[in-house]
């Protein structure tokens, strides 16, 4: 509908990852620096995380888009929380191996012919997993144990992993250390910037042939920005909106007063499920409080002293020994009872967790040092991350 209202060729906010609506953010050039190097290495794991609706799809997608398919045989899997034996099936069927029979040793014997296979036509095969976060434990191992493939001291197969924030939790689990040492690139794609969100907006509808309508004024573009914390998918969502409410009501130009009507739309299409605002109960009165009448003097000979009157207690003298205990006073708990600090099982475990975390982070550390230099004298030099090792010499 709003097509035609704005003289466009397409839909440019569609919901659906598109590579060829791809915007070059500072946190997805960062991201591409990562993962030309990770296949210019050709070997080991390559993570990428971001919140829901970041582009992790669109990314992982206008990367294959840039990569020369003649020497790279591409199997994509959409986890799902897939168990070990269906994950191995879809590799297999990512490798043209029919598996329907195989059981699981089978299916590795024929997954390893079969990475021989491709690697004889001049080719790497990458694995690539999105929602990496839905896979349990087992599964990841054996993707671990699929690396292990070689030929003549080269790896057979590559693993990228796109996941969720949760994904960097489960990495962390103790069962996972020998695939964290694998890891040869991690980025985490943050949210779109203030600056950054009318330069998407522009390219995202020059895509479909704008032509200068619709406009949207700084406060609308901050209203966006706003309400979608930077997120594309979000941002989409709204302006998809803006767009539709322009087209009713013919208009061509939004600013705040605008946007912020669609806004109060969108929140009322999605309330919080199941809510319902408390009733508020009107006080009652307090009563007036009823005198009490004074109880009667207790002689002196029913009173009985105060047990811990402090000044009828003399100092103690730095390093008298402790008196012991009174029969009549509460026995106190046991330390070991109330704390786990010495239980020396829990103190051995928290101390290898702790030299685990130290490694991975001096590791990871010296990785994406050499990686930012690497990027920031690509950018200074204005180059684009170099991906001539995977591009073909038409690309």
């Amino acid at each position: 509908m709003y097509d035609d209202h704005y003289g466009l060729n397409g839909r440019p906010f569609q919901l659906t990852p598109d590579p060829k609506f791809w915007f070059d953010t500072a946190t997805h050039r960062k991201a591409m620096a990562y993962l030309g190097y990770g296949l210019s290495q050709g070997e080991g794991f390559v993570v990428i995380t971001g919140d829901p609706g970041v582009g992790k799809t669109t990314l992982m997608g206008h990367l294959l888009g840039e990569i020369d398919r003649e020497r790279l045989n591409v199997i994509k899997i959409v986890s799902t929380q897939l168990r070990p034996e269906d994950l191995l099936r879809l590799v297999c069927q990512g490798l043209g191996i029919d598996s329907s029979n195989l059981n699981k040793a089978e299916m590795l014997g024929a997954i390893e012919r079969g990475l021989h296979t491709v690697a004889r036509t001049g080719r790497r095969t990458l694995v690539v997993v999105d929602e990496a976060q839905s896979l349990p434990i087992e599964s990841l191992e054996e993707l671990r144990m699929l690396s292990n493939f070689q030929a003549g001291g080269y790896p057979l197969l590559q693993i990228f992993l796109l996941g969720q924030p949760e994904f960097r939790l489960t990495l962390s689990d103790p069962r996972l250390e020998q695939l964290r040492q694998r890891v040869i690139a991690m980025h985490h794609l943050e949210p779109m910037q203030a600056d950054e969100v009318e330069p998407y907006l522009i390219h995202r509808l020059s895509c479909v042939g704008w032509r200068g309508k619709p406009r949207f004024t700084n406060d609308a573009v901050a209203a966006i920005h706003r309400w979608s914390g930077g997120s594309p998918r979000r941002i989409n969502q709204l302006a998809s909106r803006v767009l539709l409410f322009g087209a009713v009501e013919e208009m061509e130009t939004f600013g705040a007063n605008e946007l912020a009507a669609v806004i109060a739309d969108l929140n009322d299409d999605t309330p919080v499920p199941g809510y319902r605002p408390a009733p508020v109960a009107t006080p009652a009165p307090v009563p007036a409080p009823v005198p009490m009448p004074a109880p009667p003097p207790m002689p002196a000979s029913a009173r009985q002293p105060e047990p811990y009157e402090l000044t009828d207690v003399a100092p103690m003298p730095m390093g008298a020994p402790v008196p012991p205990p009174h029969p009549a006073d509460p026995v106190p708990l046991r330390p070991e009872a109330a704390t786990p600090a010495n239980d020396p099982t829990l103190q051995r475990r928290i101390a290898e967790l702790e030299s685990q975390v130290r490694d991975q982070d001096e590791a990871l550390r010296r990785v994406l040092g050499l990686l930012v230099d690497w990027v920031e004298q690509g950018e200074g030099q204005g180059r684009r991350p170099d991906l001539s090792a995977i591009r073909g010499n038409a690309a």
